[in-house]
C-alpha cells in the first residue's frame, strides 16, 4: 500500500457523476492510508444546485466510487465528514488492507457508467434487472419504477412541462449556455454536443440562439424555440426507455450526512444499471422544481414560472401516489442501447490534486 495504490484508487474515482459535469471536489493525499476530499457546490451560479443538494448527491457518490474502487486493491474504506460547512464540505477517507477482500461487482462498472441521453429500446426490464436495481438502492431508499407505455407517456408529458420551465427560466440561461462544448465529441469539464442528444441541425441552431437571451427569447416568444430541443431532449427519450425510476428517501433528508446517503445510494443503482447491461439518464428538474415549488420559493423573476412549478409538482405527485411532504430523492429513466459514442470525460487526476 502506498501513494502509487491511492493515486488508481483517485483515477477511478474522479469518474464518479456529478450535475454537469461540474466536478465538485478536490483530493489531498495527506499519507498512505488517508486522503482528504474538499468538496464545493455550484448554488451561487447554478439554478439547479438548490442549496447545493445535487453537489452534496455527487458527493456521496465520489465517496461510494472511491469505497467500490478500493475493493479492487484489497482494501475497505471508512470517510467522516471533518468539516460539515454544506458550502465548502471536507470528508476524510481512511483505508485499510484486507488481503482476503473480494472485489465489488460494480468495480468493472466504474469507467462504464456514462449517461445515455438518446432513445433507447423499449425492451421491458427483466426481473433479475428490476430486483438488482431496487435491492441496490439499500434498505434507507425506496425505488419505484414506471414501466408501462401509460407511465412512460405521463412522464413524457411531465418532463415536457418542465422542458419549457427550464428553457424558458432566464435564470437558467447562463447555464445553459456554458455546459455546453460545442462541436466536440469529449468534454473534460462540461457536456459534448455530440453527448446532448440532439441531431446537427437542432446543435447548429442551438449554438447560435444560446448566445444571447435576447436570441433565446424571442426564438422562444415568435418561433417556437423550446419546441425541437423538447420533443428530441425529452419527449422521445421519456417514452423510448424500458422504465423511469425514482428513489425515494424513507426518511426526508435533513442533513448534509443523509444527502452523501443518498449519492451513495444513487451511484449504486447507476452502476448496477451498467453492470445489468442497461444506460441511464437521469431526468432531476422535475424533482429540483418540486423542491422550490415545495419550499415555497421563487426562482425566477420572469412571471408565472413558478405556478408553473407548483402545477408540476401536483402532476409529479399525482403520478407517484405521493404527499406534498414526501420526498423525491432522484429521478432517471434506463433502458438498453449501444455505448454512447460521446461522453463527458474527467478533468485529469493532477488538476484536482491539491498540492
Amino acid at each position: 500500500m502506498g501513494r502509487d495504490t491511492l493515486t488508481q484508487i483517485l483515477e477511478l474515482a474522479r469518474w464518479a457523476p456529478s450535475g454537469d459535469n461540474t466536478q465538485p471536489w478536490q483530493f489531498e493525499i495527506v499519507n498512505d492510508l488517508h486522503v482528504r476530499v474538499y468538496g464545493s457546490d455550484t448554488r451561487e451560479h447554478i439554478l439547479y444546485d438548490y442549496d447545493g443538494h445535487p453537489s452534496h448527491i455527487a458527493h456521496g457518490a465520489l465517496l461510494e466510487t472511491m469505497r467500490i474502487a478500493a475493493s479492487g486493491f484489497a482494501l475497505v474504506s471508512k470517510w467522516t465528514i471533518s468539516s460539515d460547512n454544506d458550502r465548502h464540505p471536507i470528508y476524510d477517507v481512511w483505508f485499510e488492507g484486507r488481503p482476503n477482500m473480494v472485489r465489488d461487482p460494480l468495480f468493472e462498472s466504474i469507467e462504464l457508467r456514462t449517461v445515455q441521453r438518446r432513445p433507447m429500446k423499449t425492451s421491458p426490464l427483466t426481473d433479475r434487472q428490476r430486483k438488482a436495481l431496487i435491492d441496490a438502492a439499500g434498505p434507507t431508499f425506496n425505488v419505484e419504477l414506471f414501466e408501462s407505455f401509460g407511465d412512460r407517456l405521463q412522464i413524457a408529458k411531465l418532463l415536457w412541462h418542465s422542458a419549457k420551465i427550464r428553457l424558458i427560466c432566464p435564470e437558467a440561461y447562463p447555464v445553459h449556455k456554458e455546459i455546453i462544448e460545442w462541436r466536440a465529441r469529449y468534454s473534460k469539464d462540461r457536456i459534448p454536443e455530440q453527448a446532448v442528444g440532439v441531431d446537427p441541425a437542432t446543435a447548429r441552431l442551438m449554438e447560435w440562439v444560446m448566445q444571447s437571451w435576447e436570441r433565446v427569447h424571442f426564438f422562444n416568444r415568435y418561433l417556437m424555440g423550446t419546441v425541437a430541443p423538447r420533443i428530441q431532449l425529452d419527449l422521445l427519450p421519456a417514452i423510448c426507455c424500458a422504465a423511469h425510476l425514482l428513489v425515494r428517501p424513507k426518511r426526508k433528508p435533513a442533513e448534509l450526512i443523509d444527502w452523501i446517503h443518498l449519492g451513495a445510494s444513487v451511484q449504486r443503482i447507476w452502476l448496477t444499471a451498467t453492470h445489468e447491461g442497461l444506460h441511464l439518464q437521469p431526468q432531476m428538474t422535475p424533482v429540483i422544481f418540486r423542491w422550490y415549488a415545495r419550499a415555497g420559493r421563487h426562482f425566477s423573476t420572469e412571471p408565472g414560472l413558478f405556478d408553473l412549478a407548483l402545477k408540476l409538482a401536483n402532476n409529479f405527485e399525482h403520478l407517484a401516489q405521493a404527499s406534498q411532504t414526501e420526498d423525491f430523492g432522484f429521478f432517471a429513466r434506463v433502458g438498453v442501447s449501444q455505448q454512447p459514442k460521446s461522453r463527458s470525460i474527467r478533468q485529469d487526476l493532477a488538476t484536482l490534486l491539491r498540492a
